[in-house]
């Protein structure tokens, strides 16, 4: 009898489950981005949702609370009922927070299930509008020459533009003056005023101000040169071998979240990869949508822990903490 309960039991939750993810989505989805709006998250969260709102059905609202790095948004989205109606849209921040931070409100490596990653984003080196140096083997020399008198402007600590400006000055062997901002936005706004003299960030953010000569390009951060940019040498053919950065974005739920909801999440997310409209306008920033292959929870939950594995060494040899 005690066997059969439970027997029952059980295929009452499987039944509640699976009709909990035929009904799925029944109202609006919060989409959390733990970063200020405007800037290069927010641009590819607001591209994908509107997307994913056409496939099923629900409107995806984007919600962006910034600060702390990401941690507060990614917190938030972690305390959520796992029922597919909260999600996070992060980037390679989320891995590197797991050596950042001596204490945080979830776990990176725990709290979340993916849905599937979205983007490769390239990064490019670029300076003030009036900066001296007039191409990458100049700008490498004046940084050098003047060390830690140049001023590097970042997002944040564990941000996409800290991350890569700790690799890149690991890889010259040269410190510059940090100054760090409460995201994208500000940093790139004190760049455009010439407040600050260097940043790295992703093209979604650079592309436009480059184009429109409102800031110099010196170099991008991939292997090979950018479709959008191809006059603009790669660090890797300009001396720094190696050297490669892109920084990825992901579709996460909270841990607990239904395999069926996320499965469906899962689907919506690579029509959306294949929709003209969002190919067409990520190319215009000179992002990739990453193939249908990799847009899987599997591969993101797989890719995660591979991330938190390679930024933890870079991280500790910096001795850069945040509490």
């Amino acid at each position: 009898m005690h066997r059969l309960a439970l027997a029952a039991a059980a295929f009452l939750v499987a039944g509640t489950t699976a009709g909990a993810a035929a009904d799925y989505p029944s109202k609006t989805i919060t989409v959390m981005v733990p970063h200020a709006a405007g800037g290069p998250t927010d641009t590819v969260a607001r591209l994908v949702t509107e997307s994913m709102t056409r496939t099923l059905g629900q409107q995806l609202v984007v919600e962006n609370q910034g600060g702390a790095g990401g941690t507060l948004g990614t917190g938030r989205a972690s305390r959520a009922d796992p029922d597919g109606y909260t999600l996070l849209l992060h980037h390679v921040a989320l891995a590197s927070s797991a050596s950042l931070y001596r204490k945080l409100p979830f776990d990176p490596a725990t709290s979340f299930v993916g849905v599937g990653l979205i983007t490769d984003v390239p990064m490019t080196i670029v300076g003030k509008a009036d900066l001296k140096p007039d191409n990458i083997g100049e700008l490498l020399d004046y940084i050098r020459a003047n060390k830690d008198q140049v001023t590097y402007a970042h997002a944040g600590v564990g941000s996409a533009s800290h991350l890569c400006g700790m690799l890149f000055q690991d890889a010259i062997d040269v410190q510059m003056t940090t100054v760090s901002y409460k995201g994208t936005g500000p940093a790139m706004t004190d760049l455009l005023g010439g407040q600050v003299e260097v940043m790295c960030d992703q093209t979604t953010n650079t592309v436009g101000h480059i184009k429109s000569g409102k800031i110099k390009s010196y170099a991008a951060t991939t292997k090979s040169r950018l479709s959008v940019l191809p006059d603009l040498p790669t660090l890797d053919e300009s001396g720094l071998k190696g050297f490669e950065v892109t920084i990825w974005h992901g579709l996460f739920a909270p841990k607990g979240t239904p395999g069926d909801i996320v499965d469906k999440l899962a689907a919506a997310l690579q029509t959306a990869l294949k929709d003209p409209r969002v190919v067409e306008r990520f190319a215009q920033l000179g992002i990739e949508p990453v193939s249908p292959e990799r847009a899987t929870p599997a591969v993101l939950d797989q890719h995660l822990q591979s991330e938190i594995a390679k930024w933890k060494p870079v991280i500790q040899e910096a001795g850069i903490y945040a509490d």
